[in-house]
């Protein structure tokens, strides 16, 4: 795993050199064993490297053999070694034993048809001299982050944006628009990002750069069934298909010349990827989970009685409150967007842990609950759906007791039933299943100020998100649209970066996924729905695949979604310092006046929503954001600071 920078066309080498260490320097935490550069009259490529195959000689760039092509890297290719056999058959030569040498070998052969045959999770930059072409990709679902700008008609990408900030004359500024999709989808839809004209590589896409311009293309997407093409594999049949697909995902994410960890956290998904771990590494696997001091939010229970099972060597921190408090800053610095909910700071530090025990990669459960109906949204939906058919039905919202037996306690099911009922007929909407949801997020936009308000009067971001589904969702079924919708927004665009590559780099930990091999999302989403929710049972194709091969208690455990303690207080005296009105008028985001009556009831815990938790949480994480890269309130770099290079120059 590596942070990669460059730009296209190049300034005078020298100014060139200068700029690329501070890009580097930025993102040094993605790749703090090794640095290299690659300057031409057109080119600055740039990378730091987290070595985790051919530890000394995997140094980048990388050229091939005639010095042609020069690739810098950040990811793992899973099938690498099939690959590189079928290269040196005919008659490629390599000089190390790295799989960033395998993916410049297979450009070299395959041109852009080479990213069909990676298995794997990558950002990629590829110059050819003699095109005097820039080669940009990103893997399928997006685990692996890559930005861009057009500076007065240069491209210069990076593996964060920070790094794009340290090019001259490129200034954060952040975007209104992208403002309102944080605040209705939680993540900016690509390829935007938070701050104007700075792009992600879309997931599943590839960009030329070259003299006539930039040329972005897509070569892979989320595949959706239409209802009369399912898979037509019998139920027992799709358990065994899923079960070696999944077994083959682990075997080759366990490929690596240094030890392999794994995220343990007493549920099912961490315990399945636990338990196909230990069929091929029985006795040196190591473990991590995360406890928390709040009793709501601690799984100790769980994890406890999976290492008991699994009797592995195990590690544990604890998160506090103030943990999360305190460590606000350096969160959003790491995540360069708003966040709603506190989540991804306690996985910082468990990334952290992992990193004290000198371990680099630790595979984890993401994508189960996307692919296999685990999370209530979906079930929240079908029962919707079933409801909107009787919509005086006193009988039918009451299924909704089952995903949220606390709300009918605490409000009755009166107000349960109202609170849902949200467009309950609506059901031909492309995006019903997340209707209520965003509405409720949207909700967050109150605290915005007059101004803003004024600008983004006549914008709606759900209605722009329709404008590109008509024909997309034709025909498919209501489970796999929220799929779609969880995948590409929630999952590409929030979690496998603030709860993913982002908290676990910033201590230069690279995880790995291997319910999202794309042979196991390309299997998934074609089978029946009834296959991954069964009378509101979810992921049940991994429950009958599991039984005999884990406890039942594991197997059958209420689900408990990864959630931690939100921020309610203002004990940290730079959260005071961005919740003043100072601050806040400073910014110009919000209006301050509804955000201290906002802080009052918070502080006071006057019957505190979920939406005002999540609004405090944005509109903190926001005001953040504004002061580390709009008013640079960092640090500054100086030359001491700056990484150290091997350097290549080249005509």
């Amino acid at each position: 795993m590596c942070g990669i920078a460059g730009f296209y066309t190049s300034f005078k080498k020298k100014d060139s050199l200068d700029i690329l260490k501070r890009m580097l320097t930025r993102i040094k935490h993605r790749g703090p064993d090794q640095s290299g550069i690659l300057l031409t009259d057109d080119i600055g490529l740039g990378s730091v490297r987290l070595s985790i195959h051919d530890l000394d000689n995997g140094r980048m760039p990388l050229a091939n053999e005639d010095d042609n092509l020069w690739i810098v890297f950040n990811g793992e290719i899973y099938n690498f070694i099939e690959l590189r056999l079928d290269l040196e058959n005919k008659g490629h030569i390599f000089k190390t034993r790295t799989d960033t040498e395998v993916v410049l070998h297979l450009y070299e052969e395959y041109g852009v048809q080479s990213l069909n045959k990676l298995n794997g999770q990558f950002a990629i930059a590829i110059w050819d001299r003699e095109k005097k072409e820039l080669f940009l990709a990103r893997d399928r679902v997006g685990i692996r982050p890559l930005f861009y700008s057009n500076v007065k008609n240069r491209l210069v990408f990076a593996s964060e944006m920070k790094a794009l900030f340290e090019y001259p004359k490129l200034e954060a500024k952040i975007s209104p628009q992208a403002i309102s999709q944080v605040f209705t989808f939680w993540a900016a839809l690509s390829p935007f990002t938070v701050f104007n004209d700075v792009f992600e590589v879309q997931p599943g896409h590839y960009i030329l750069v070259n003299e006539e311009g930039i040329n972005e293309v897509k070569y892979w997407e989320l595949p959706l069934t239409k209802t009369n093409e399912y898979s037509q594999l019998e139920f027992n049949e799709a358990v065994e298909e899923f079960r070696e697909l999944f077994a083959d995902a682990i075997k080759i994410r366990l490929r690596a010349d240094v030890p392999v960890a794994a995220y343990l956290s007493g549920g099912l998904d961490s315990s399945i990827t636990t338990s196909f771990i230990k069929e091929i590494n029985r006795d040196n696997l190591q473990t991590f989970s995360l406890g928390f001091t709040e009793q709501e939010f601690d799984e100790t229970e769980y994890q406890n009685e999976a290492v008991a099972y699994f009797k592995t060597k195990h590690n544990r921190v604890d998160c506090t409150m103030q943990d999360i408090s305190e460590s606000i800053s350096d969160v959003i610095w790491h995540l360069e967007s708003p966040i709603l909910r506190s989540s991804p700071a306690p996985m910082r530090l468990l990334s952290e842990l992992v990193n004290k025990n000198k371990i680099k990669v630790v595979v984890t459960g993401e994508g189960a609950d996307e692919l296999l109906g685990g999370y209530n949204i979906f079930k929240e939906a079908l029962i919707r759906q079933f409801w909107a058919k009787d919509p005086k039905s006193k009988y039918r919202p009451l299924l909704l007791k089952r995903l949220y037996p606390y709300m009918s306690q605490v409000n009755g099911s009166k107000a349960l039933s109202l609170f849902y009922s949200y467009k309950l007929t609506q059901t031909d909407s492309l995006v019903y299943s997340h209707l209520l949801r965003w509405k409720n997020t949207s909700r967050i936009k109150c605290y915005l100020s007059d101004d803003l308000k004024m600008e983004l009067s006549s914008y709606d971001p759900i209605k722009e998100l329709e404008g590109h589904l008509a024909q997309k969702f034709d025909n498919i079924d209501l489970l796999s649209r929220a799929q779609w919708l969880e995948i590409n927004l929630f999952m590409s665009g929030y979690l496998l970066s603030s709860q993913g590559d982002r908290m676990a780099m910033a201590n230069s930990v690279e995880g790995r996924y291997p319910f999202l091999d794309h042979r196991i999302i390309e299997f998934c989403m074609a089978l029946p729905p009834q296959y991954k929710i069964k009378m509101l049972n979810e992921k049940v194709l991994l429950k009958e695949m599991m039984k005999g091969n884990l406890p039942d208690q594991i197997i059958n455990r209420p689900k408990q979604a990864y959630r931690a303690p939100a921020i309610s207080n203002l004990d940290s005296d730079y959260v005071r310092k961005m919740m003043s009105e100072k601050q806040l008028v400073s910014a110009g985001i919000f209006n301050s006046d509804r955000v201290k009556k906002l802080v009052s009831k918070v502080q006071l815990n006057e019957a505190v929503s979920e939406i005002d938790k999540m609004a405090f949480m944005g509109i903190l994480s926001t005001q953040v954001l504004d002061d580390l890269f709009v008013k640079k309130n960092r640090k500054e770099l100086t030359d001491a600071d700056l990484v150290e290079c091997k350097l290549t120059l080249l005509n």
